[in-house]
């Protein structure tokens, strides 16, 4: 079962920027396609950036030219850059790793907040 924990996430005001990361152990990390969801209050979790193993990004459109994910995975780790942050972006940030994009999500972590006030 692959491990991951998020780091980053705080209490930033709108415009500002955030970075998130999400570490593991794993050592076949490189073999996973890496996602960050997010949850907000009353809403259903949504998908925010995604990176496959061969570095193919793909970002809902709500977050599109602010956020870039990234991974190093030397590091074993992926990121979530976070700029030009809106009210709209608070939420509970979750990184998530899939083996086969044909399937589900494979392991979460426990998830890092995010609020962003005005």
């Amino acid at each position: 079962q692959v491990q991951l924990v998020e780091s980053g996430g705080g209490s930033v005001q709108a415009g500002d920027s955030l970075r998130l990361s999400c570490t593991t152990s794993e050592p076949t990390f490189s073999n996973y396609h890496m996602g960050w969801f997010r949850q907000a209050p009353g809403k259903e979790r949504e998908l925010v950036a995604r990176i496959s193993r061969g570095d193919i990004t793909y970002y809902a459109d709500s977050v599109k030219g602010r956020f870039t994910i990234s991974r190093d995975n030397r590091k074993k780790a992926v990121y979530l850059q976070m700029t030009s942050l809106k009210l709209e972006d608070t939420a509970v940030y979750y990184c998530a790793a899939q083996l086969d994009s044909r399937r589900g999500y494979d392991a979460w972590g426990q998830g890092t907040q995010v609020t962003v006030s005005s």
